[in-house]
């Protein structure tokens, strides 16, 4: 934890997507990348010649920090490209606002992009041997989070209902979202009756495969007060990482995010009673339940019960991945941005019919690997720095 943090030394100050869903073989994922920085610019009426800071990552670019800087021509921008998988973006946030605040650079674009629709998981993602797990020739990622749900359901246990209780209000909050992949309702009775990917996740379990990508901007609070949109400021952060493969997780029911939600209250001053709005990485409907029992929600086994009766589906009392999240909305690989520009957009009140009414706190939680990596930002607008 940094001893030196104070909130609203950065400012967010934009954020959009890219196109999404099915964008073709004629985009690479520089291509997404490189659009949805022109929109998050546009949306906070700064220019590509005012950025002066680049961090990203990708699973399509072996370097993506330099493939972004030459594609955007900027030679002198101050680049990292750390990749922790889908809580890539959370730590860029991180440094960004450090980087920032240190003078290192004035303008800062967070970015990702992926075509994995249009290319295919095995074009656009690498398999490393592992001999503990490739002899067994296990469907990741699905076969590790598959672990963590039996084991949970073994424990504890939570069925497959409450699961499926996950999915269903995932897909009612992206039928209030215009840009949300899945159109049609869905039900409980349908989630459990859909294809079996891994015991106990069926397809309508699993996270959407799409095209996509998105970034948002941050700058100085002082140039900040002259833009055209509400500045949205970082209140806490914490990351954790326990493992690598899903073999050497100590325990499946327990994530990093006990450590990263902990570190992100203690620095911002807050408890999970004060947030307004949630935004958890759901690659799985498995991780909707992990990460709000990790991040103090509820306690530790009750996370079954918690999402049953509608409690995170709209009109519910915890509004959970209010834009439809990996589930409805998209996913691309690595969707940890997208739970950025949600909580930003949340917070400047501009989300229509799925808008959390007074929200000023929000938490993203990114998840990447095979709950390997685990990164909590909570954020927060003017009123609350």
């Amino acid at each position: 934890m940094r001893d030196d943090f104070r909130p609203g030394r950065a400012a967010v100050v934009g954020a959009a997507e890219s196109d999404l869903g099915t964008v073709g073989a004629g985009y690479s994922a520089l291509d997404l990348m490189a659009q949805g920085v022109g929109r998050a610019l546009d949306d906070c009426g700064l220019t590509l010649r005012d950025v002066d800071g680049i961090f990203c990552a990708t699973t399509q670019s072996r370097l993506a920090g330099l493939a972004l800087a030459e594609y955007l021509n900027l030679p002198e921008a101050y680049i990292d490209s750390t990749s922790t998988g889908g809580s890539s973006f959370m730590g860029h946030l991180v440094r960004a606002e450090a980087a920032i605040a240190a003078g290192l650079c004035e303008v800062a674009v967070v970015a990702y992009g992926s075509t994995q629709r249009s290319l295919g998981r095995k074009n656009t993602s690498s398999t490393e041997w592992n001999p503990y797990e490739s002899p067994f020739r296990p469907f990741l990622p699905t076969t590790a989070y598959a672990l963590a749900a039996a084991r949970h359901m073994y424990e504890f246990g939570t069925t497959r209902e409450a699961l499926a209780e996950v999915a269903v209000a995932a897909r009612q909050w992206a039928l209030l979202n215009p840009q949300a992949w899945e159109k049609s309702p869905l039900t409980v009775e349908e989630v459990l009756a859909s294809r079996m990917v891994s015991y106990p996740l069926t397809i309508r379990d699993c996270c959407l495969v799409s095209d996509g990508g998105g970034a948002i901007v941050l700058t100085t609070p002082a140039r900040a007060r002259s833009l055209s949109r509400p500045a949205v400021y970082l209140l806490g952060s914490g990351h954790c990482t326990t493992h690598q493969t899903i073999s050497n997780m100590p325990d499946l029911v327990n994530t990093g995010a006990r450590i990263s939600g902990a570190m992100a209250y203690a620095q911002a001053g807050l408890t999970s009673s004060d947030v307004d709005v949630v935004g958890v990485y759901d690659a799985f409907t498995i991780n909707t339940i992990l990460f709000l029992e990790d991040l103090g929600f509820c306690a530790k086994g009750e996370g079954g019960d918690f999402v049953s009766d509608g409690r995170i589906a709209p009109g519910g009392s915890l509004p959970v991945n209010t834009n439809g999240g990996g589930l409805s909305y998209c996913h691309p690989g690595m969707y940890g941005i997208f739970l950025l520009i949600e909580a930003i957009r949340q917070l400047r009140g501009e989300c229509g019919a799925r808008q959390v009414q007074g929200a000023e706190v929000a938490v993203a939680h990114g998840n990447g690997g095979v709950l390997s990596s685990q990164y909590t930002v909570l954020l927060g607008g003017a009123s609350t720095i």
